[in-house]
């Protein structure tokens, strides 16, 4: 019998943030994502209607529309992009032990696919967000060039955490008061980035067509656009790991890994095709005390903990290891 496993692909599978990382190739771009990523995690955090985790990717559409990034230059970075240690070996491994692999991601269709083919997860088991790029340059008019590099000069003066309520009232303004208005606002409107609630329709969306209860999935994740999915297969009996996470998604997981290496895992999906939740549990919690291996193998067992303060201090410290600059973002 098939095993079914879906993971997150910045963290889980790919150790750069796609969007981070084509915001660089303009100058003072990083800068400006960091600012944008924060507004995102507040914007999330207050729960704003309409709005998912992870609309980061919409929010920074004019920002590279007005920089000339192209499909190209995402491709261009796929194609680049390193993987996550031990990633290729889990995935191989589980493909050959019957497990249907699949992957829920934010990022960019230009960039997910390509990473996912690398790894060897059939298109048709991604989900992605749909970015027509090229169609959007053609809206940019000279007066919304004039109105973005007057934003970006804004959102340069600003800091994440330490300016957030400067950040909350400007891009408040910014991006539902003056972007509107402007044509290139409009289109920005078709990017539906797949985070948070999308993330968890998505997965539905698979579990249906293979007849499969979320309680017989084992999800992946590690930051606030996979809070949801985690939650709702957790929720249901399923299997919520998540690895290398940020504050926003251990709460809301079964059990947790801090590793340098992703293949770690490979232990645990032995155990849950015969015994499930019960079986994964006793292996989880005597990994637990046994205690971990240099910078691999920190396994928590995580639903019904109340205080997880040390395990988040242990994934932030890995999770930058692993993730460098793109470990900071929410």
């Amino acid at each position: 019998m098939a095993n079914f496993i879906c993971f997150d692909l910045e963290g889980p599978l790919s150790p750069q943030d796609n969007a981070y990382e084509l915001m660089k190739l303009f100058p003072n771009g990083d800068r400006i994502f960091e600012v944008i990523s924060r507004y995102d995690d507040l914007l999330t955090l207050e729960e704003r209607e309409d709005y998912e985790p992870g609309d980061t990717l919409a929010l920074i559409v004019p920002f590279l529309v007005l920089h000339n990034i192209s499909e190209d230059d995402i491709a261009g970075l796929a194609v680049k992009a390193s993987l996550t240690n031990g990633a290729a070996e889990l995935i191989s491994w589980l493909q050959s032990n019957s497990w249907k692999v699949f992957c829920i991601s934010t990022s960019y269709e230009q960039y997910a696919i390509h990473i996912t083919q690398k790894l060897g997860i059939y298109a048709h088991n991604v989900a992605c967000t749909s970015f027509p790029i090229s169609k959007f340059r053609q809206t940019l008019r000279k007066e919304d060039s004039l109105l973005l590099q007057q934003a970006e000069q804004d959102i340069l003066t600003m800091r994440p955490v330490g300016d957030d309520d400067k950040i909350k009232r400007s891009l408040d303004h910014f991006f539902w008061e003056k972007l509107p208005n402007i044509s290139l606002g409009m289109a920005i409107k078709e990017v539906r980035p797949v985070g948070g609630q999308r993330k968890v329709a998505a997965l539905n969306r698979f579990a249906d067509k293979y007849a499969q209860p979320l309680s017989n999935w084992v999800v992946i994740g590690d930051s606030i656009t996979d809070s949801r999915v985690l939650q709702a297969v957790e929720e249901t009996g399923g299997m919520a790991v998540a690895f290398n996470a940020n504050e926003y998604a251990l709460p809301y997981s079964t059990m947790s890994l801090a590793s340098t290496s992703i293949s770690d895992l490979r232990e645990i999906m032995e155990v849950w095709p015969k015994s499930r939740r019960s079986g994964v549990e006793r292996v989880v919690k005597w990994r637990e005390k046994i205690g971990s291996k240099e910078d691999r193998g920190y396994f928590h067992w995580l639903s019904g903990r109340k205080d997880i303060d040390e395990i988040v201090k242990i994934h932030k410290r890995i999770r930058r290891l692993v993730r460098e600059e793109a470990g900071k973002l929410g």
